[in-house]
């Protein structure tokens, strides 16, 4: 199991996303999101993240080279896995209950709280619209473009949104989670994640296969 030790960055002024991808940048390294877990599907785009947290915020940062972008997806909550996306699945309390954070290469959000096994509570669209966004590609969709690309996604995930763990408090939690990359529809499917995933096919929502993060 990999761990990872997510550092608090000191600032009580508000903050918007310029400044918080500046001060992100300036404060943490880089992580890879790099580990090939099944066979038949061989392609590995470059993905890396940076991540810390602010004030009651998540601040996490996707660097991303691809042969192929795709972004159709622009419903709130609607299959951005599709699409050419990055996602960021926690565990706040250890257990089979977590939060999916999926996010396609224009930044349409998908954000649900389920249990291993059951049916996912998708998260308010009003409670979403408050992640702030910024996407190297904009946020217009469009078919899928081929011939290599490299694209950076800068998000602001406030506490607002574990909407099933109201009195989260970010400082001092250890919670397991994962980070991932996909492109489902891509021509160049794809399923690469940080930490290991021992399933026989393609599963993300396998909370015994994350890792640990720890806020200190």
């Amino acid at each position: 199991m990999k761990k990872l030790i997510i550092n608090e960055i000191d600032y009580n002024n508000s903050i918007d996303i310029d400044l918080a991808e500046k001060l992100l940048e300036n404060n943490t390294d880089l992580q890879s999101i790099d580990t090939k877990n099944w066979k038949e599907f061989s392609y590995i785009p470059n993905v890396k993240f940076r991540i810390a947290y602010c004030q009651d915020n998540i601040l996490l940062k996707y660097y991303v080279k691809e042969k192929n972008i795709m972004a159709k997806e622009t419903k709130i909550n609607g299959d951005v896995y599709k699409d050419s996306c990055v996602e960021f699945f926690i565990s706040p309390n250890q257990n089979d209950t977590y939060y999916n954070f999926e996010f396609n290469c224009i930044g349409t959000p998908h954000v649900g709280c389920r249990n291993t096994g059951t049916k996912k509570d998708l998260i308010n669209p009003e409670i979403l619209k408050l992640i702030t966004i910024k996407s190297s590609l904009g946020n217009k969709p469009f078919d899928e473009k081929t011939g290599g690309y490299q694209w950076e996604m800068m998000i602001i995930i406030p506490k607002e949104c574990f909407a099933y763990d109201k009195n989260i408090v970010f400082k001092g939690l250890t919670a397991n989670a994962n980070f991932y990359k996909c492109g489902d529809n891509t021509s160049k499917p794809h399923y690469v994640t940080w930490n290991p995933v021992g399933t026989k096919k393609p599963d993300y929502h396998q909370p015994r296969y994350f890792g640990e993060i720890l806020f200190k």
